[in-house]
């Protein structure tokens, strides 16, 4: 049997317009799948409301901020709608960025490793423990709830075996530190920004090429090109605000240019992007998600996906610890404790459903600007951390809930 998956009915509306891609996307909504829209919506509204209450949200370095602050959740987020997809769970996700940064540190610090060298064992770890999840969920069949739940405790337990009695590694190694505190020159910016925008318009159009030439529906040149200028409006925006001085002192102390962060960022997301929609594997992804059983009638090996998928996501939570490490300088007993919690928030923000089959790698950009948001905002506006929680915790509530009702009104489109 054939490995491909019926496509939805908005997958099939072809044309070479505007109008009907506009179609297309209203069929899409009507059948229950709003993906990201009510995230962008409600992250508008936020940027509104924020920058009203407090004319320093909107400043160039309180936008400059926000990147280093939202990075973590972000990157975390990407690897676990690789699992979500599934319709599974990765509790250990962020403990599991808590080891990789705790190896990291120790090994700079009391090993005497360069920093290529840490990098590569605090990776090595992530996927090791990725395999050892997948390895469980996948052959044995525990439920991946019981054994990340058990791994989320067992790895608190083991960051403070590699910490040792000293409580706190600190990170001084200038390479890992400048991932989350340094700037790319100006000039560096704008030519990350025109590659970023280049390449969206190549790939684009070289992916709707080849569909067309396949006999399938594809994107109309018109709506690439829409797609296109409204990033190319969007980045410019960016990569100008970021590019202003926004230090308070910049004769002693200049500060500009885009955070470093932010290509690591883009980078990620253009090749988990790829490898989502561009490749067999991704199809394969979508396809288990979406019933896991005809997936293996049509010869999906079940279990290496699941696998696989939880490789990714414990190798891009080691990441996202390197990165944390970054940021704090340092690794405390306490890293990735509680970041796992923002980061599945983030993905079912952005749109990523529980129930599987149905999420992009964008989404955890836009729910992790929207929990990053909800925490930058309340904090310049004097609120606790107890009042944050509170409301990121009804803003999951509000988009779990849209994911339910979306799935049960999509179910009631295909009967």
């Amino acid at each position: 049997m054939s490995a491909d998956v019926e496509a939805p009915q908005y997958m099939k509306v072809k044309g070479s317009g505007v109008a009907e891609s506009w179609k297309a996307y209203r069929i899409k909504v009507r059948s229950g799948d709003m993906g990201s829209l009510p995230a962008v919506i409600g992250l508008i509204v936020l940027v509104i409301l924020f920058s009203l209450a407090n004319p320093v949200f909107f400043t160039s370095l309180n936008f400059a901020n926000f990147f280093t602050q939202a990075a973590v959740v972000m990157i975390l987020a990407m690897g676990l709608i690789f699992v979500l997809l599934l319709g599974e769970i990765d509790l250990s996700a962020g403990v599991t960025s808590g080891v990789a940064g705790a190896l990291l540190a120790v090994s700079l610090s009391r090993w005497g490793f360069a920093w290529p060298l840490a990098i590569a064992v605090a990776m090595l770890a992530g996927i090791a423990i990725g395999l050892f999840i997948g390895t469980l969920v996948a052959k044995i069949g525990i439920p991946s709830f019981v054994v990340t739940l058990a791994l989320f405790l067992a790895f608190q337990g083991l960051i403070l075996v590699i910490i040792g009695e000293g409580g706190n590694v600190r990170v001084t190694d200038n390479v890992i530190l400048s991932f989350q505190n340094e700037n790319l020159p100006i000039w560096l910016g704008w030519v990350f920004y025109i590659v970023i925008i280049a390449g969206y318009f190549l790939a684009s159009y070289l992916g709707r090429t080849r569909r067309l030439a396949r006999g399938f529906a594809a994107t109309s040149l018109s709506m690439i090109l829409i797609k296109t200028g409204v990033m190319a409006v969007i980045g410019f925006a960016m990569v100008w605000a970021l590019s202003l001085e926004r230090s308070t002192n910049p004769e002693l102390n200049p500060l500009s240019g885009v955070p470093i962060i932010v290509p690591i960022i883009a980078v990620l997301t253009l090749v988990f992007g790829f490898v989502l929609n561009r490749t067999t594997f991704g199809r394969h992804v979508y396809a288990v998600g979406g019933n896991v059983e005809a997936a293996r009638r049509a010869g999906i090996s079940v279990s290496r996906i699941r696998i696989t998928v939880f490789t990714i996501c414990s190798g891009t939570a080691a990441f996202a610890g390197i990165v944390f490490a970054s940021r704090a300088a340092s690794v405390d007993p306490n890293a990735g404790k509680f970041i796992v919690l923002n980061a599945i928030a983030a993905a079912v923000i952005g749109g990523t459903s529980l129930f599987g089959g149905r999420g992009r790698i964008h989404d955890a950009l836009i729910g992790g600007a929207v929990v990053a948001v909800i925490d930058n905002g309340m904090g310049l506006l004097g609120y606790s951390a107890g009042v944050k929680l509170m409301i990121t915790g009804a803003v999951l509530m509000l988009a779990a809930g849209a994911d339910a009702l979306s799935r049960k009104r999509s179910q009631g489109v295909m009967r």
